[in-house]
């Protein structure tokens, strides 16, 4: 994880605990392919339009996070919690979801489709 989101994301914790001090993460339209973010705080995080694609967010925490239009192809969200994150328009195609929890989730016009996806070396 480079120097930048790790910063990004203590600064996000901060704001998390107390949202007069840090400050709210915003990975809008961001390069975050194959990023590892597993068991990372995105909670209530502004990620709209990021790519995410073949991203690690396995156990991490999105719930409230702003993610429309974002590209999460092969995306491993297991076991995240994305409940009331706005998914509207992601693309979700090949991204594993086992026991994430979608609770309240806004999911319209989101793109589940399966297909395989592999990295670039």
């Amino acid at each position: 994880m480079s120097e930048l989101i790790k910063e990004v994301l203590r600064l996000h914790k901060e704001w998390i605990e107390d949202n007069t001090k840090g400050q709210r993460a915003d990975f809008s339209g961001a390069d975050l392919r194959w990023a590892d973010l597993s068991r990372a705080d995105l909670g209530e995080a502004d990620l709209r339009g990021a790519d995410l694609w073949g991203a690690d967010l396995s156990r991490a925490e999105l719930s409230g996070a702003n993610l429309f239009e974002a590209e999460l192809s092969g995306a491993n969200l297991f076991r995240a919690n994305l409940s009331g994150a706005y998914l509207s328009e992601a693309d979700l195609s090949g991204a594993d979801f086992s026991k994430a929890d979608l609770r309240g989730a806004g999911l319209s016009r989101v793109d589940f489709s399966w297909r395989e996806v592999i990295k670039d070396e």
